[in-house]
């Protein structure tokens, strides 16, 4: 997935940021660094396409989208980022890969939003705008609270993401039992989620509990053992939920060892981290319900549609962050009269975009995100 001062909210975000209008006439230069060739090349196309749908969505003649082509790689990230720098540019857009990000310390007076939901490490002068761990877990850590979770155990893979987990826990203060780490390769997961849930000690508790009662003698024995033989284990869990940090076929592998390791869904609350409305979790019945935080669905849908019905082409995650960052941007701007400078990201504001709304203090961005369940093969929002 910290306390802001409420400063300024925009309600609706085409009425209010995209009428406002102003007599200044110089033009408002916005760099775009994206892969415009390469084999990533319909990345940075589509978050073109989706900059003109919000710029068009502005109206205003003075906006200035000034596209360059990383090539998916750091040195043409600075390279073409300089040239913007030298026709005046002092806000840039992009890039895209964490990885091209590594260089632009050189140029301490552009400020860049970059598309990456990373925060550790980054250039003073990088921003991070997409998604990050502390936005996901400051609206689990709401969830949890309201429903008292107390004895949660986070589950990480031992990934180049379980840093940034490791300081959103800290950062958020989120209740928690454990941090337990686990290996992505199966045979080890598996092993792993056993130790974990106490699962061969569980069994044998069944095993012996059956064992013990067939020695004796009383009133409707057999039916008790027969009751027994239904279970998988014998024996309480001590955590109440578990929240995996984790996506697509990895979430549904940890989530399935922990059904066979007799830990379903429906004993305690299987909680992920944002999965942008993966359809193929609606199939997986046997592990709902399932929470997680993410953006506003009906937004989100929406655009796709409005970006599908406009260029034939389907929109993705970036686009769709991109058409808010546009939208930021001038916000930003405007309530600095116009003019460009670093301190309009230092200052606290809040700015409701298509996403949710973006908090903004001290040159970090954080998203307050809305609460899904997966259930019944539907997404249902919670709050």
């Amino acid at each position: 997935m910290k306390t802001f001062i409420k400063i300024v909210i925009i309600n609706i975000f085409i009425s209010s940021i995209f009428s406002l209008n102003t007599y200044a006439t110089e033009k408002i230069k916005i760099g775009l660094i994206v892969p415009l060739s390469g084999e990533n090349y319909i990345i940075g196309d589509k978050i073109i396409k989706s900059l003109r749908m919000a710029v068009n969505k502005i109206n205003d003649e003075r906006i200035e989208i000034i596209p360059k082509d990383t090539k998916s790689n750091p040195i043409d990230a600075l390279k073409v980022s300089k040239e913007l720098y030298d026709i005046g540019v002092r806000i840039i857009i992009g890039p895209v890969f964490n990885e091209s990000i590594k260089y632009l310390d050189d140029l301490k007076e552009v400020t860049f939003i970059s598309f990456t939901n990373k925060l550790i490490d980054n250039p003073k002068n990088v921003i991070s705008a997409g998604v990050n761990a502390v936005s996901q877990l400051q609206t689990i850590k709401k969830f949890i609270d309201k429903n008292s979770l107390s004895r949660s155990i986070f589950l990480i893979p031992r990934s180049e993401y379980k840093k940034e987990i490791e300081i959103a826990i800290n950062e958020t203060k989120i209740k928690h039992k454990e941090v337990f780490y686990y290996d992505r390769e199966p045979t080890k997961l598996t092993k792993q989620i056993e130790d974990l849930t106490k699962y061969q000690i569980r069994k044998n508790n069944l095993k012996n509990e059956i064992n013990r009662l067939e020695g004796l003698s009383f009133k409707d024995k057999e039916k008790k053992i027969e009751n027994l033989r239904k279970k998988d284990t014998l024996g309480n869990i001590d955590f109440d939920s578990v929240i995996i940090a984790d996506f697509d076929e990895n979430l549904k592998s940890v989530a399935t060892s922990l059904l066979y390791t007799d830990v379903s869904s429906k004993r305690i609350s299987y909680i992920t981290l944002n999965q942008w409305f993966d359809k193929t979790l609606l199939n997986e019945t046997s592990l709902h319900p399932i929470y997680f935080p993410s953006i506003n669905k009906n937004n989100y849908e929406i655009f796709m549609d409005e970006f599908k019905n406009i260029y034939g082409l389907k929109g993705d995650q970036l686009s769709f962050l991109s058409y808010d960052l546009i939208g930021l941007v001038y916000f930003l701007i405007y309530k600095n009269d116009f003019n460009i400078s670093k301190k309009i990201f230092y200052k606290k504001n809040k700015f409701k975009g298509k996403i949710g709304i973006f908090e903004i203090s001290k040159n970090t961005i954080t998203h307050q995100l809305y609460f899904y369940t997966i259930e019944n093969k539907k997404f249902k929002k919670i709050f």
